[in-house]
């Protein structure tokens, strides 16, 4: 055997160049794709079907289908989709990640792609120092598919030739004789391989190399795929260990579809692979079967194989389509929800979100941010109930307060971290400047939650020290909690608004109001006190939750001044046409 263990490091190492190749061309294209991603997101949330297309086209861009699963099993964690919304995506992941065998088959053992690849990096390289982000983007996109055919170059040069090490393929062989067995003992090596690899698309590569090499036959290479489909969800499934119930409903779900699909697939797994040969003696000019061990055969099986990933997946997800709602109910019988806590969608993991994309993960953070922003609007009905409820109901507003409070503290640092954690990419400027916002509207979200709960122990203080407001002084307090209610309102709307187009006119109208009705409110208060209408004390905490309603109206335009992605000042100057 002429084989050593230098060549076996040559073969790991044209392994690293090709996954890193894949890693730098799915990063380039997320960052091409930009805010198209952001817009394929919100696919997510309508129809199962939608969620299809959604699923295909997150993939297609990533290149990874552990990229596309592991985000919906975050989603989920955070409450942004539900359960039966992220099963469409899982199927449509399962689709997506066909687009990459393909890719390798067409252009890695059709065609001489490694002078291509070469000359795409020598074209593009140039890019890399333009002043336009775009074209930097783009070259990043073209090298890094450059370095991925030619790792897959250096993978077929370091694959062991049969000829010269016949004791290696005797030993391959000896476990193809088992017929039905020896099916799925390849289904165990291709799960096992993609948990390696940590990739379906590098285990795919390698397979497709094996078998153009001749190591193993169109029947195992096929077997292997089937268990590189297994192998991909294993990812998600980590990833859910530590989130709630319902991401891990997600995780299992995307498991059970694809070990279903392996189930049915195996039992007509020979007449399927004959229907798949003789559609490729129809289409292909040679005419020869992929069954064969010539060369041409194993070119051709390569691209079989692909055919066979693809229709896979497509006929499993066309099959099981109409029985999802009972792999649900099966799934949620498995996954139990044993804790109310489950119930609370809460951000505590979602550091377990697509990372490896910063513009998914960004698209993440926002919706995030948006659950935030309602929580904040939850914490001002709760206040305003304060003052026209009845003790016990009180009681449990004031409860409610303090619980959001603490809630919100806690989002501010996980948003915080997270946001954190994307900016260690090389992100665009765009993204850059999001993030930025990002860290200023979560700081302001939690200081407007903070003052309600400091009010709301004011407003503790008053009961227990018996402390009452005149009638006038109560009406308005009210008042002026519908005013600011208008800039909560506001900038739940302006969150909404993904494309950052934030028009500050309205904003600053609201943001004058609170202002002036704060004057008002302070004359008034200051002619109580001459007139002898409330005791000091009394007057001190009117005049403290003024002030605090005030700081709330600043906080609120610091928010929407972010989304705009303008400053404060410039923006009054404009009005005040200075």
């Amino acid at each position: 055997m002429s084989y050593t263990f230098f060549d076996f490091l040559q073969l790991v190492g044209s392994l690293g160049i090709f996954i890193y190749g894949m890693k730098v061309f799915s990063d380039g294209l997320q960052k091409v794709a930009g805010g198209r991603l952001r817009s394929i997101l919100k696919g997510m949330t309508t129809t199962r079907l939608k969620g299809i297309f959604t699923g295909f086209g997150a993939t297609t861009i990533t290149q990874s289908s552990t990229t596309t699963t592991v985000m919906v099993v975050s989603f989920v964690n955070a409450g942004l989709i539900t359960f039966i919304e992220s099963t469409g995506v899982i199927m449509g992941a399962n689709i997506g990640t066909t687009v990459t065998a393909w890719m390798v088959s067409i252009f890695g053992f059709q065609m001489q792609i490694t002078p291509v690849a070469v000359s795409l990096i020598g074209i593009f390289f140039p890019f890399m120092f333009f002043g336009r982000e775009k074209f930097r983007n783009l070259a990043e996109a073209m090298i890094g598919f450059g370095i991925l055919f030619i790792g897959l170059e250096f993978i077929k040069n370091a694959v062991p030739d049969i000829h010269e090490n016949p004791e290696m393929f005797v030993f391959l062989d000896s476990f193809t004789g088992f017929g039905f067995a020896s099916l799925l003992l390849f289904v165990l090596v291709g799960t096992i391989l993609t948990l390696l690899t940590q990739s379906s698309s590098a285990a795919t590569a390698i397979t497709l190399v094996m078998l153009f090499q001749g190591w193993i036959d169109f029947p195992i290479a096929a077997a292997m795929i089937l268990g590189e489909n297994i192998g991909t969800t294993v990812t998600a499934n980590i990833a859910a260990l530590i989130g709630n119930v319902h991401a891990k409903r997600a995780a299992r779900f995307h498991f059970f579809f694809n070990v279903f699909g392996v189930i049915w697939i195996l039992a007509i797994l020979t007449p399927f692979l004959h229907g798949i040969d003789s559609i490729m003696q129809f289409f292909m000019a040679e005419g020869t079967s992929v069954f064969d061990t010539d060369e041409v055969a194993r070119a051709n099986a390569t691209l079989a194989l692909s055919l066979f990933h693809t229709l896979f997946n497509v006929i499993n997800v066309a099959l099981l389509f109409a029985f999802v709602p009972r792999i649900v109910k099966f799934v949620e019988k498995i996954q139990t929800d044993k804790k109310d806590q489950d119930k609370q969608f809460r951000l505590k993991y979602i550091s377990a979100g697509l990372m490896s994309s910063a513009e998914l993960s960004i698209a993440q953070a926002h919706k995030e941010i948006e659950l935030m922003g309602k929580l904040i609007e939850k914490m001002h009905f709760s206040f305003t109930g304060l003052f026209y409820k009845k003790q016990k109901k009180q009681e449990k507003f004031l409860e409610k307060i303090k619980k959001r409070e603490q809630i919100t503290d806690n989002i501010e640092l996980e948003i915080g971290e997270y946001l954190t954690r994307i900016s260690s990419f090389n992100l665009t400027d765009q993204a850059t400047r999001r993030i930025r916002a990002m860290h200023s509207i979560i700081n302001d979200l939690e200081r407007v939650g903070d003052i309600y709960f400091q009010m709301s122990k004011t407003f503790q203080q008053m009961n227990e020290e018996g402390i009452e407001l005149p009638d006038d002084a109560m009406k308005e307090i009210g008042e002026y909690l519908d005013v600011v209610h208008n800039a909560v309102k506001l900038v739940r709307y302006n969150l909404d608004k993904t494309n950052g187009d934030v028009d500050l006119d309205k904003a600053i109208e609201i943001e004058n109001k609170i202002n002036r009705m704060r004057d008002t409110l302070k004359d008034a208060h200051y002619k109580r006190l001459e007139n002898k209408k409330y005791p000091t004390k009394a007057g001190v905490i009117f005049l403290d939750y003024l002030v605090r309603l005030e700081k709330i109206g600043d906080h609120l335009f610091n928010v929407n001044e972010a989304l705009a992605g303008r400053k404060v000042k410039s923006a009054y100057s404009e009005v005040l046409g200075e």
